[in-house]
């Protein structure tokens, strides 16, 4: 590392995000697998999208694909998945992009090392609250029925702890909100701090 150096940009974010008229940040949903992360992230982003702001959505399924593909699933894999998670979403929050993040990540002390990646304000953690018997009802992939069965291991929920956030900037009831009325719950939240300047 002596030999890596910071390059400063001659635009910073702040006038990236000026020219798209917001303000960039990281929407970060935490919850179970099956607990609705990914259909509320949709929902969000096709949101914002018909109201002209700028977002990308990063999945944890789509990244497992490619950056993080070569990344198991034991603890030390997910730490790391989460952290590379956590810089490619400072880089698109730094191009001035409403960036909305949806992964399970159980670790809290994990949470915690990508939200001091942001500046005051711009990382929104949002808790997708659903029980552990409604997740494993839902079972979308089936992969509930894999870890009861033990033909996966270290799942999150079953043989592996899920921390629910201390202190979220939002808790959803996955159980009981739609996915479109979330979405406007965190809009609300993006509003309030200043991120949708319109």
């Amino acid at each position: 590392m002596a030999y890596v150096y910071s390059h400063e940009p001659s635009i910073d974010r702040s006038q990236r995000s000026l020219l798209k008229n917001q303000r960039s940040s990281l929407v970060w949903l935490t919850g179970l697998s099956g607990s609705g992360k990914s259909t509320i992230a949709s929902a969000l982003e096709k949101s914002l999208y018909d109201r002209g702001f700028h977002t990308y959505s990063l999945d944890g399924d789509n990244l497992r694909q490619g950056l993080c593909s070569d990344l198991g699933f034991d603890e030390i894999d997910r730490i790391e998945n989460i952290r590379r998670v956590g810089e490619v979403a400072a880089l698109m929050v730094d191009a001035g992009l409403i960036v909305i993040a949806s992964f399970i990540s159980p670790f809290e002390r994990e949470r915690q090392l990508v939200r001091r990646l942001f500046e005051n304000g711009e990382f929104v953690e949002v808790y997708v609250s659903t029980s552990l018997a409604v997740c494993e009802q839902r079972d979308p992939k089936g992969l509930y029925r894999k870890a009861r069965a033990g033909v996966i291991d270290q799942f999150t929920g079953i043989s592996s702890p899920y921390e629910e956030p201390k202190d979220p900037d939002l808790t959803i009831d996955g159980e009981k909100i739609d996915p479109s009325t979330s979405a406007s719950m965190i809009i609300e939240v993006l509003t309030r701090r200043g991120v949708l300047a319109r």
